[in-house]
């Protein structure tokens, strides 16, 4: 048990809980075992404090190892999705740089081919012509290589583009394809995770509702309190008695005025206790 002043920010305190070496507000920090998950949640008790009542029950159920039948299947799914590579630049950059190859460049393309091809052409007749009139034919011959060479250039050159342009497509298909994956898997790991929660809730609910009974200044013990009704009450009375349902390891930071004495705070949670309130000892 540790108590501090009252002006000290709970969260704050909280905050040096699960970050051991960092130094919070006036030098706070706090050396004690790495807070669980089921920390996150009512490890930070005070009056304004919010909290997902069936998310933390079920978290307080793993702290005592309770499973449910969805577990090996979220794992599974889980490691799937950890598994999953996913390219991560955006599709629209690799869209407006992909060469339509079917489009208007495809048919710039041709037209330059052709053009390349009755230079050729033209090239050649001019060459048998002089060969014909027994003209010299040096130039000619000269003329016609250099056509056929830039016609072999552009062919070149397009078939390399067609060639990257369907590789591109393929890489574009191979990362639309991820990401449906991607989306699919992380649809089915959070309804696994929904299951799982429903599951764990339902194993606990009865204990919850005893739990929150039992807790010291409980509304409930002002009304015929139903276990219909648990999952209203109020957040400090719930983070109370999922307290004592879930095991803590590190220090629960109590900024509420519902128990005698830290100590007596620190036994009824059954964990350490870093209390920021004044207890009237003459109680």
């Amino acid at each position: 048990m540790v108590r501090l002043p009252e002006d000290v920010d709970p969260t704050a305190v909280a905050a040096a809980v699960r970050a051991p070496e960092t130094d919070v507000g006036d030098g706070v920090s706090v050396s004690c075992p790495h807070p669980s998950e089921f920390h996150h949640h009512v490890g930070c008790i005070y009056p304004e404090m919010g909290l997902r009542t069936r998310t933390a029950l079920a978290a307080a159920g793993r702290t005592r190892g309770l499973t449910t039948p969805y577990d090996d299947e979220l794992r599974e799914s889980r490691q799937l999705l950890d598994d999953l590579a996913v390219e991560t630049r955006p599709v629209s950059i690799h869209s407006d740089q992909l060469p339509d190859g079917d489009g208007e460049q495809r048919i710039d393309t041709d037209s330059e081919i052709e053009r390349a091809r009755l230079a050729v052409a033209a090239a050649r007749g001019r060459l048998l012509e002089r060969r014909d009139s027994g003209l010299d034919t040096e130039s000619a011959e000269a003329r016609l290589e250099a056509a056929v060479r830039k016609l072999s250039e552009i062919e070149t050159t397009a078939i390399a583009t067609r060639q990257e342009t369907e590789r591109e497509r393929e890489r574009r298909r191979a990362r639309r394809d991820a990401y449906e994956e991607k989306f699919r898997l992380e649809d089915r790991v959070a309804n696994l995770e929904r299951q799982a929660r429903r599951y764990l809730v339902d194993q606990l609910r009865e204990e919850f509702h005893s739990a929150v009974l039992a807790t010291p200044g409980s509304p409930a013990h002002q009304t015929n309190f139903t276990e219909t009704q648990v999952f209203d009450i109020d957040a400090v009375t719930a983070a109370l008695a999922l307290s004592r349902i879930g095991k803590l390891r590190a220090p629960v930071v109590l900024a509420v005025d519902r128990f005698d004495s830290p100590e007596a705070a620190s036994d009824w949670l059954d964990a350490p206790v870093i209390s920021l309130m004044t207890y009237d000892r003459s109680r």
